[in-house]
């Protein structure tokens, strides 16, 4: 086994790319504070005069807040695609609530006597409003400005989901790839953030209103600036191939690593979550990404895989996990998991894929369909025996097959089923294994060598020339080091590719990674 690496050596390697991601949450946070103030208090101004629209407005900001943040991240996309302009709209939906409530509370709490008193010294509107209501106001708005703030850090971390940076590209990273070390190493520093800049804007109820005015205008007109400075440098790139990769590529040695081992391929990739990858280059929005060997959408938006010509990529062979004591618990168990061995090769699960991604069936009905076509389905039996939980991670192909093992177990035995999908990484997967939250769920060889067993160098160089030898390793190893038996192979190789779209792969003749390096070379 590797040494494994402290926290700080993590930082210390890693440290360009964490200042990168922390001004990047920073930009995030505060670009879409400002636009939240910008908005919601002359929002919250006019509602406090017309008492008819702020149950309205209040009632639909609250609405809105309570939409969990991946789900809003997921609506932004068909409307803004990715990038920074789905994140920023997203964090300002979450920040505008405090800030238009509090405005609103703010303004109906100032004194009436003191309004009388202005409306006397013959201070109009305008006047009223800007020299007495907002001073007095300020705390309450500051006060929701805070709030927002410290909500918008860590709603931030989710903006790597739709490729605008951050935080969240070391956190989700880290579960992918169970690596604790980049976990934290993107939760403390937001964590500090969020501490910061509220001690930071408690700072500012101290202030007068009109020393605050001019901060606001200053800190505007600076964003205003980076952002049109991006644009400009966004332009000035648009000669190479736009990189996406997803957050286990990221830091894998079969995947980013190895390119850049390897290959000496930097990509300059951005962080892309794999529900819109695939989706993202068929708009022309990304030219290179990573992707899997058996994904439907690689035929239904006609990418082209480039040959891995130096075999960066070991064999991702599928088989069920599971503890040896649970086989010991459910007897036959092992037997009926078996039924699915060597049934799905790679053009059936590309086309599983297919029907799940694109035409959207439901997982259920394309297992089933599978079974019966394969004579493998049976009715349901009474279930008298005990309960299994079988898990799967959060892509298409996962909640397929746990839908077929589920339907293979109750049709087969008399043991309940029940299914937690979508559990996220490799890592939450594998530790809920662990520690007895699941009993069992598909997992991959490749992802078992590299990211659970990591050993040595000379070892994955040993034993990834051969998809049996990958195989025999991570079961052997697995068994003697946790208790857990890897099962007979499902039948498919869902290995790590390197993809473009088709035609843009044949008009640069880009065939195989080291093509492609080629032509990264030549644009530097």
């Amino acid at each position: 086994m590797n040494q494994e690496q402290s926290l700080w050596e993590f930082v210390g390697d890693q440290h360009e790319k964490l200042l990168d991601q922390v001004l990047q949450h920073l930009g995030l946070t505060f670009l879409s504070i400002v636009l939240a103030i910008v908005i919601g208090v002359p929002v919250g101004i006019l509602i406090s005069r017309r008492k008819k629209l702020a149950s309205i407005i209040l009632g639909t900001a609250g609405i809105l807040q309570t939409i969990p943040s991946i789900a809003l991240l997921g609506f932004m996309i068909p409307l803004f695609g990715i990038g920074v302009m789905p994140a920023v709209i997203a964090l300002l939906i979450y920040a505008l609530l405090p800030v238009i409530r509090n405005t609103h509370t703010g303004i109906l709490g100032v004194n009436q006597s003191v309004i009388e008193a202005a409306t006397a010294l013959g201070m109009n509107k305008s006047q009223r409003l800007f020299k007495v209501e907002l001073p007095l106001a300020m705390p309450v708005i500051i006060a929701g400005i805070r709030t927002a703030a410290v909500i918008n850090v860590g709603v931030a971390t989710l903006a790597s989901f739709v490729a605008a940076g951050g935080l969240g590209e070391f956190i989700f990273g880290g579960i992918s790839l169970n690596n604790t070390n980049m976990i934290l190493a993107g939760a403390i520093p937001a964590a500090f953030l969020a501490i910061i800049l509220d001690q930071l804007i408690a700072v500012l109820q101290h202030l007068s209103f009109r020393i605050l005015r001019k901060i606001l205008i200053a800190v505007s007109v600076i964003i205003l600036l980076i952002g049109i400075s991006y644009l400009v440098l966004t332009k000035k790139q648009t000669n190479m191939l736009k990189a996406g990769f997803t957050p286990e590529f990221m830091g894998r040695q079969d995947g980013d690593l190895g390119l850049r081992s390897v290959y000496g391929l930097y990509a300059n990739p951005t962080v892309v979550s794999d529900a819109i990858i695939y989706k993202a280059t068929y708009e022309g929005k990304l030219d290179l990404i990573s992707g899997y060997s058996t994904d439907g959408r690689i035929k239904a938006f006609n990418l082209k895989v480039l040959e891995d010509d130096r075999k960066i990529f070991p064999p991702y062979y599928a088989a069920p996990i599971i503890k040896t004591k649970t086989l010991e618990k459910f007897p036959n168990l092992e037997n009926v998991l078996n039924l699915l061995a060597g049934k799905i090769n790679d053009a059936v699960m590309t086309d599983l894929n297919y029907k799940t991604e694109l035409q959207h069936q439901a997982p259920e009905k394309v297992a089933k369909d599978f079974l019966i076509k394969t004579g493998l389905y049976k009715k349901p039996r009474s279930q008298n025996g005990g309960v299994l939980r079988i898990g799967s991670k959060i892509f298409g192909e996962q909640y397929v097959l746990a839908e077929m093992y589920k339907m293979l177990i109750e049709g087969n035995t008399e043991y309940k089923v029940e299914t937690k999908t979508g559990l996220g990484g490799t890592k939450i997967c594998f530790d809920a294994l662990t520690n007895d939250a699941i009993d069992l769920y598909p997992e991959y060889t490749g992802t078992g060598l590299l990211v659970l067993l990591q050993p040595s160098v000379q070892t994955i160089a040993t034993v990834s020339t051969d998809s049996q030898k990958t195989y025999d390793y991570v079961k052997a190893e697995f068994s003697k080091k946790y208790g857990i038996k890897w099962l007979q192979p499902i039948g498919f190789n869902n290995a790590y590719a390197l993809m473009m779209r088709k035609e843009q792969a044949d008009q640069l003749n880009i065939k195989t990674i080291s093509d492609l390096k080629n032509y990264l070379d030549s644009k530097k």
